[in-house]
């Protein structure tokens, strides 16, 4: 056996979870559920956990996340997933949350990422608002939310994470603008309709063109606010294998990182070489 290519030689596997909720208009309650299932997740062995878009509050109304937008470095939510980060040594991928932004009336949708000392290590602003309307459903996230505007990843122990929020699964440019990733996040809170139309395809897609692993993180269930997002929270490995998926209602999936599967997948079919534009 060639010694570069024994088993002890491999890079090891690196343990990750996304957390499915069905978040509510009141702050401490999303907190326990996120503090619960988190512990969950570390007590299963998980190194790196994404909370779900919105985690922190899905309001009755579009404006009630203004009322608890924080500053940077500032503010319960923040101080939540820092406590949470640190207290079981993960790395802590906070979903998103409202930060206060510039214009009057609206915030910004903020990913932020806490290390397992619970230092704040990277922070995204989601740059693609959703807007849809089909009959009496109709969404506009600009209407409340100001536009991200900087492509954003980070170091991780296993390779480099890319950062993404939801509408954003639907721009294949912002994954390239990412460079090689061995990971890319997805956060999201899909609404039934279009989940159920196009999220499993996409996130697939995204892993597949990539050949990296997804980590989706989503809202899942009837919300108190009449909402019914789509879930299926789900690990998508980089040959587009689903490795597990949470259909709906509260909980988590896990899995594992594998970088030498992942080198397997592209010295086997070298996509990413390939490219000509």
């Amino acid at each position: 056996m060639n010694q570069a290519n024994s088993p002890q030689d491999r890079p090891s596997a690196f343990q990750v979870a996304a957390i499915q909720m069905v978040s509510t208009p009141i702050l401490e309650e999303n907190f326990n559920t996120a503090r619960r299932l988190v512990a969950e997740a570390a007590g299963q062995g998980a190194q790196l956990v994404l909370l779900p878009e919105y985690w922190p509050i899905m309001g009755m109304h579009e404006t009630d996340k203004l009322t608890c937008a924080e500053a940077l470095g500032q503010g319960p939510i923040q101080n939540l997933m820092a406590q949470l980060a640190e207290q079981h040594g993960i790395w802590l991928i906070g979903g998103t949350l409202p930060m206060i932004a510039n214009e009057a009336g609206k915030v910004l949708n903020t990913t932020l990422v806490y290390g397992p000392q619970g230092q704040r290590v990277s922070r995204y602003d989601k740059i693609h608002l959703f807007s849809f309307t089909k009959g009496a459903e109709s969404y506009d996230e600009a209407r409340t939310i100001v536009y991200g505007e900087d492509v954003v990843s980070f170091q991780a122990p296993f390779g480099k994470v890319g950062l993404s929020v939801c509408y954003d699964l639907r721009f294949p440019e912002l994954y390239r603008a990412l460079g090689d990733c061995t990971l890319i996040v997805v956060p999201a809170a899909f609404t039934y309709t279009t989940g159920n139309a196009h999220w499993e395809t996409l996130l697939r897609a995204r892993a597949i063109e990539n050949q990296c692993y997804v980590l989706a993180a989503a809202q899942g269930g009837k919300h108190p606010n009449g909402r019914r997002t789509w879930g299926h929270s789900m690990l998508i490995d980089p040959w587009g294998e689903i490795k597990s998926v949470l259909a709906e209602g509260e909980g988590l999936v896990s899995g594992s990182i594998d970088p030498h599967f992942l080198k397997g997948v592209r010295d086997s079919l070298p996509a990413l070489l390939h490219r000509k534009l």
